[in-house]
């Protein structure tokens, strides 16, 4: 204990931590990224609204700047930084990621292509006419709770009292602290009537909803291509919806075609249409298709429109699905139906939903027709005193008449107390003593202005209280049946689906999967030239031969092939990669080309290529295998046309490595050079064969210190030469000898 009262308690860290981070991540879960089940909003959309609605930025008023509403919105109720409170504010002024917007954005507030908004400074922003009629309406009719701000100085809606399920209307992106939420769009007369038929049969199914609400529709358009399987997700509120673009192909001159994009997926919305245009670029380069000659993306105010001009001849449907395939033009949404129910993180599926927005509608239908109800009553009560005053108006004038002051007049009235009232006869005095109007009544009538008292002034006033009347009958029979409730809510449904419902935009059918048969271009001879860098790159037959003595000269290993082959790339840790022709540069002769090790599976720190064949070559013939422990062996080179990208070639003993792969004919010699200049050359035919995943057999006998330097399959047609101390070494001079022997020093 301390001094000053003050006691220690010692607790485990371990549950410092877990309590701090569960209360951190449930402000995040219910205050902050997800919305609300019974308004679809969350805090900072609701916060920024309502602030609106304070401000009187209503949608017949003029525009107000960003800025200010987003620095009343923090000053208020949302201290988190302008950022948010901008960001949610123009999203909700975005048509094409809103079903329905809820902001009437004067400026620029960004673009579909991915553009930004421009600075709070710079736009003008005010309500929608349904975010006014549909979401803030009956705030004054006391239907939410209102609760403090963040520093107790004002008063905000826990809820705002939407008309709507806007969850759904909307939909929803957050994530949150282990739990995320993704909610499509849908069309707002749909879910009104989902609500309705709701209404009418709380009972409803999954399936018979699916028939008023068939699916997502998204502000974009496009086509969902899932249509059966959107059942399970509407059951669930998880799953996958599969959209593609809207696509038409045109004849233009000439007896060509070009695909025309003219509705785009939703999640291509953004940055992502820069990125399909750059897919279908990359398509064009790695020649997945020559059919496509140019793209343009000539998208303005009046829509998307992405123009693909393609070669004369070529199959344009093929292509559209080559681009669903390969591109964004064809993508998945993800669905997770979750949302704050009750003060808690709910997964629902559609019926859910809307299950839980009706009976929202009709806590906020009992507490606005109660609150109207008891206004009804107090002008009853008002309206009838003064009728009542009215009939006996010559002997209220004489009791005010003869008070000393009101306290005295509004006695008399409410009690019949007469006692210090000055009458002109006792009659007045008995009649005084009788009144017995209630405190309310007896206010209005010392409020009540001379010219009440003619003659029309009162008719109106008698047709006002025929008027509550009827009133306070209406409200009652809302408020003692809940079938006229929901006659009245269904009746104010039918009305905003009138005025604010649109066509639906998105096409639901069950699409057929995108087949794309790839035309195999011709093959042509080209030449591979790897430099000493480790660049590779390939030409065709007459370039090289323009440039061979440069070429030759400049570059480590030159062959030809065919533009269809496939390489074998064979590594000194005894691994082959196979990398197709296709993906090595073809181009200029003066082109760079590009690392080897960009276009396989290799890493060039911890293994080295060591030989490139063309499989053309290898396949029919053997491979011979030397390592720097002078490990020789053959394979055929059927083992190694595989379809993996990486196999072993060979095995190695420890510490081991590969020297030299290479194809040899069987009457073909092999030389081995020692690092000590030991020189030995066999028959290729001596050399075993043997499997790819089995050791060699000793090729050469080395001296202690020695290893295996290098290696070369000579045939008839070849006589390199070697230069060792100065003096030039014909190996196919060399005496053949038996393997497993020393050979011969030079």
């Amino acid at each position: 204990m301390s001094n000053t009262g003050e006691q220690i308690l010692q607790t485990e860290y371990s549950e410092i931590m877990q309590k701090s981070y569960i209360d951190y991540a449930m402000s995040v879960i219910v205050a902050r990224a997800l919305p609300d089940v019974r308004d679809g909003l969350k805090p900072v959309q609701r916060r920024t609204l309502y602030d609106m609605y304070e401000l009187g930025i209503r949608y017949d008023r003029p525009y107000r700047k960003s800025a200010r509403i987003v620095g009343d919105t923090m000053g208020k109720y949302h201290p988190h930084g302008d950022s948010s409170i901008y960001g949610a504010l123009v999203v909700m002024a975005q048509d094409f990621k809103c079903g329905m917007p809820l902001v009437d954005g004067h400026g620029n507030f960004g673009s579909i292509e991915g553009d930004g908004a421009a600075a709070m400074r710079y736009t003008e922003a005010r309500l929608q006419k349904i975010t006014q009629e549909a979401y803030l309406a009956d705030l004054d009719k006391n239907v939410v709770d209102f609760i403090p701000n963040f520093d107790a100085t004002e008063k905000e809606p826990s809820v705002l009292p939407v008309k709507i399920p806007n969850i759904l209307v909307n939909g929803a992106e957050g994530i949150a602290v282990g739990m995320a939420t993704s909610i499509p769009p849908h069309n707002l007369g749909e879910v009104i009537d989902g609500v309705i038929a709701y209404m009418k049969n709380p009972d409803i199914t999954t399936e018979e909803m699916f028939e008023i609400i068939p699916g997502p529709d998204f502000p974009t358009g496009g086509i969902v291509i899932n249509k059966d399987e959107l059942r399970e997700v509407y059951e669930t509120g998880m799953g996958k919806i599969r959209m593609r673009g809207k696509v038409e192909i045109e004849k233009v001159k000439g007896g060509r075609e070009r695909i025309v994009i003219s509705e785009i997926p939703y999640t291509m919305i953004g940055a992502n249409i820069g990125k399909f245009l750059n897919d279908v670029y990359s398509l064009v380069e790695t020649k997945k298709t020559t059919d496509i000659t140019d793209i343009s993306n000539q998208s303005s105010k009046e829509g998307i429109r992405i123009v693909i001009e393609l070669k004369k001849g070529a199959d344009a449907e093929n292509i559209c699905n080559l681009l669903y395939k390969k591109t964004r033009l064809e993508d998945t949404f993800g669905v997770n139906m979750l949302a704050v129910a009750g003060g808690r993180p709910e997964t629902m599926g559609i019926v859910s939903i809307i299950r839980h927005n009706v009976q929202f509608q009709y806590e906020l239908a009992t507490r606005k027709y109660t609150t109207l109800l008891n206004k009804e009553r107090e002008k009853q009560e008002i309206q009838e005193g003064l009728i009542r005053a009215c009939d006996v108006i010559d002997l209220i004038i004489e009791i005010l008449r003869g008070s000393k002051n009101i306290k005295q007049a509004k006695a008399c009235l409410v009690e019949g107390n007469t006692e210090g009232i000055k009458f002109r006869s006792k009659l007045s005095q008995k009649t005084a003593s009788m009144l017995h109007f209630t405190e309310r009544q007896a206010q209005a009538i010392l409020d009540m202005r001379l010219y009440k008292l003619i003659g029309l002034e009162i008719e109106a006033l008698i047709k006002e209280h025929d008027e509550t009347l009827k009133n306070i009958a209406f409200y009652e029979k809302v408020l003692g049946s809940r079938a006229a409730m929901a006659k009245v809510l269904m009746q104010e449904m039918k009305e905003l689906k009138q005025e604010f419902a649109a066509p639906r935009r998105t096409v639901i059918e069950n699409g057929k999967a995108a087949v794309y048969e790839e035309k195999k271009a011709d093959a042509f001879p080209v030449v591979l030239l790897v430099d000493r860098f480790g660049y590779v790159k390939s030409v065709d037959l007459p370039t090289y031969e323009r440039n061979k003595e440069a070429a030759d000269a400049e570059n480590r290993q030159v062959f030809s092939c065919m533009s269809d082959d496939r390489l074998c790339l064979f590594t000194d840790i005894g691994q082959m990669h196979l990398v197709k022709m296709e993906d090595v540069p073809y181009g200029k002769f003066r082109d760079r080309g590009i690392p080897v090790d960009n276009i396989c599976n290799y890493s060039s720190e911890n293994e080295s290529i060591v030989s490139i064949l063309p499989l053309s070559a290898v396949r029919d013939r053997k491979v011979i295998f030397a390592t720097a422990a002078a490990m020789i062996k053959r394979v055929d080179g059927a083992e190694f046309d595989v379809a993996k990208r990486t196999t072993a070639a060979t095995k190695l003993l420890e510490d081991d490595r590969l020297l030299y792969a290479g194809v040899a004919a069987e009457e073909d010699t092999f030389v081995m050079q020692s690092r000590k200049n030991y020189f030995l050359r066999i028959a290729a035919s001596d050399i075993p064969e043997k499997k790819k995943g089995t050791l060699g057999v000793r090729g050469m006998k080395l001296g202690e210190g020695d290893s295996l330097a290098s290696g070369w399959v000579l045939n008839g047609e070849e006589s390199p030469a070697v230069t060792v101390n100065g003096k030039e070494i014909a190996l196919n001079r060399l005496r053949i000898g038996g393997r497993d022997t020393k050979g011969v020093k030079r």
